[in-house]
């Protein structure tokens, strides 16, 4: 604890990725597999900048 006030650190990225762990832990609740789990979790909370194809005009 003293460390991270000396620091200035905060748990609020840790208190960010529990909370987006276990909202898509909700909404996978009927998942049958792990894999099925782990899957919307690490996309979710990997960091990675997925971008969607954009309809061209």
């Amino acid at each position: 604890m003293l460390r991270t006030i000396q620091l200035g650190y905060s748990n609020a990225r840790l208190e960010a990725f529990n909370n987006r762990t276990k909202v898509t832990i909700r909404m996978a609740y009927n998942f049958h597999h792990v894999d099925n789990l782990t899957a919307p979790i690490t996309l979710r909370c990997g960091g990675l900048d997925i971008r969607l194809p954009q309809p061209t005009i």
